[in-house]
C-alpha cells in the first residue's frame, strides 16, 4: 500500500513540476557522479547566489522524488499522508497563481539501481550538466550488473541537455571525459591534468599563527591567469574538485572570476562532509559522515595524514554500504593503505572488519586497532578516548550514523543541530 502511495505521490508531483518550470522557464543546472555531487552543488550555489535567485537541493533530494521537492520549494513528507496533501497543495498554487520563483535551480541527480536515471531526469530539460568523479569501486554499485552499466546509467544525464547547453567534465576521471566524446554540447573541463580550461595546482592545508589547521589553499589557472583560492573550515580533495567545478560553470557562463573565487572563500559547506570540527580535550575532529564510498575513504585518510602538528591521528571508519560483491576486497583495500595515515584504527560494523584485517596485513600493530559493532558504542569509547592534540577523522556511509561517534566528542553540543548532520526527528527517533 506505501509503495502504491508512493508512486502516485511521485507522479503528482513530477506532473506539478513539469508544470512549473514550463510556466517559470528558469535555467536548470543537473549534477551527477558517484562522488562530490553535494559539495560540488554548493560550491555552485556559492557562486551564483550572489548573482541571482538561485535554489538547490537540499541534503540529499537527488531521486525521483527528491528533484520534485527541490523544484516545488516543498519538504519531505516522509509517511505522514496530510503533509503530502498540503504539499501537493502548494504544488498547484505554484502553478496557478503568480510567484517569485528562482532564476535558477541547481540540482543533484542520483542513481541507486538501474533505470533511476531515465525515471529521474527523462522529463528535465538541462541547461548545464556537470559530472564530477565515477572511482574505481563507485557508491551504489551493488544493484548494477557491473562498473560500466553504472557509468552509461549516469552518463544518461547529458541526453537531457539542451541543444545549446553546456557540459562540465572532470578531466581527471578517464570515464567521465569519455562521456563527452561524441557529444555536440559546448564543453568545459576541469582538475589537475594539463590541458584543462580550469587547472588546479599546489593544493595545500593552511594554518593560523599557533599552528592549528584552518582550511585549504589553492591555484587555479585559467585563460592565462593564476589565482589564488582559499576556502576556510574544512579540508580534502572533494571540495578543491568542487570549486575548480564552479570556477568551470563561471567561465563557461562568461561570470568574473575574482568574484566567483571570492565566494568561495566562505562557502556554506553543509555537515558531514570533511568540516573541521572542535572536540572535547582540545582536540580536533574531521566530520566527514554523510556517506562513503572507496574513493573518498581513500582521499579522506589522505587529507588526515597531511594535516601537522597533530600528536596522535584517529581514523574512525564505518562500514561501506551499497558495493555488493566488491564489499570485503574494498574494505581491505582502505585498510592496506590505513597505517601509512593514522596511529589509531576504530572500525565499525560487521564490514568494517576487513578494514581491520587489510590493516594488520601490512603491519599495523594489532593494539593500536579497537573494534566496535555500531556507532553508538565507538562513540562511548571515543569519549575516554581522545586526548589533547588529537585529530579524529570519522567517515562510514549513511546507514552506519558515524555522527552519533561525532556527537560524543563534539565540544559545542549547543549547537550540535546545526553542526552535524542527520539532526532531523525522522532521523533521530530511528535507532
Amino acid at each position: 500500500m506505501k509503495h502504491i502511495f508512493k508512486k502516485i505521490i511521485v507522479y503528482i508531483l513530477q506532473i506539478e513540476s513539469r508544470l512549473v518550470i514550463y510556466k517559470y522557464k528558469p535555467k536548470i543546472i543537473a549534477i551527477t557522479g558517484s562522488v562530490g555531487k553535494t559539495s560540488t552543488k554548493d560550491a555552485i550555489y556559492a557562486v551564483l547566489s550572489g548573482l541571482s535567485y538561485v535554489r538547490k537541493s537540499e541534503k540529499s533530494y537527488n531521486s525521483e522524488i527528491g528533484l520534485p521537492l527541490t523544484i516545488l520549494g516543498i519538504p519531505n513528507g516522509w509517511n505522514n499522508p496530510l503533509i503530502w496533501f498540503f504539499n501537493i497543495f502548494k504544488g498547484l498554487r505554484l502553478i496557478i497563481m503568480p510567484h517569485k520563483y528562482p532564476k535558477w535551480l541547481v540540482l543533484e541527480v542520483g542513481v541507486g539501481h538501474p533505470n533511476d536515471m531515465r525515471r529521474t531526469a527523462s522529463w528535465l530539460q538541462t541547461d548545464v550538466v556537470i559530472i564530477t568523479a565515477i572511482g574505481e569501486t563507485p557508491a551504489h554499485i551493488e544493484f548494477f550488473n557491473s562498473r560500466k552499466h553504472l557509468i552509461e546509467e549516469k552518463s544518461g544525464l547529458i541526453k537531457t541537455l539542451k541543444k545549446d547547453g553546456l557540459l562540465i567534465l572532470n578531466i581527471d576521471d578517464e570515464d567521465v571525459l569519455k562521456m563527452g566524446s561524441g557529444s555536440k554540447h559546448r564543453m568545459m573541463t576541469y582538475g589537475w591534468k594539463d590541458g584543462a580550461d580550469i587547472l588546479g595546482s599546489s593544493d595545500s592545508i593552511f594554518y593560523d599563527d599557533i599552528g592549528v589547521p584552518k582550511g585549504i589553499i589553492f591555484r587555479v589557472d585559467e585563460e592565462g591567469n593564476s589565482l589564488p583560492v582559499v576556502i576556510e573550515g574544512v579540508f580534502g580533495k572533494n571540495h578543491v574538485y568542487a570549486s575548480l567545478a564552479s570556477l568551470a560553470l563561471a567561465l563557461g557562463l562568461k561570470l568574473n572570476i575574482i568574484n566567483a573565487i571570492n565566494a568561495l572563500k566562505n562557502y556554506d559547506v553543509p555537515p558531514g562532509r570533511m568540516r573541521l570540527l572542535q572536540g572535547k580535550n582540545d582536540s580536533l575532529i574531521i566530520d566527514d559522515t554523510y556517506n562513503s564510498s572507496p574513493i573518498a575513504s581513500l582521499s579522506a585518510l589522505k587529507t588526515l595524514a597531511e594535516v601537522k602538528n597533530q600528536i596522535r591521528k584517529i581514523a574512525v571508519l564505518g562500514d561501506m554500504l551499497e558495493l555488493g560483491k566488491h564489499t570485503e576486497e574494498a574494505h581491505k583495500d582502505i585498510g592496506r593503505i590505513v597505517k601509512e595515515n593514522c596511529d589509531v584504527l576504530i572500525v565499525v560494523g560487521s564490514r568494517a572488519k576487513a578494514i581491520k584485517e587489510g590493516a594488520i596485513s601490512l603491519g599495523m600493530n594489532e593494539a593500536n586497532i579497537f573494534e566496535f559493532l555500531n556507532s553508538s558504542e565507538a562513540g562511548e569509547f571515543m569519549k575516554t578516548f581522545i586526548q589533547k592534540g588529537d585529530l579524529t577523522l570519522v567517515k562510514g556511509s549513511q546507514g552506519m550514523r558515524m555522527e552519533r561517534v561525532v556527537d560524543a566528542i563534539l565540544l559545542d553540543q549547543e549547537n550540535k543541530n546545526k553542526l552535524l548532520v542527520r539532526q532531523e526527528d525522522e532521523w533521530l527517533n530511528k535507532k
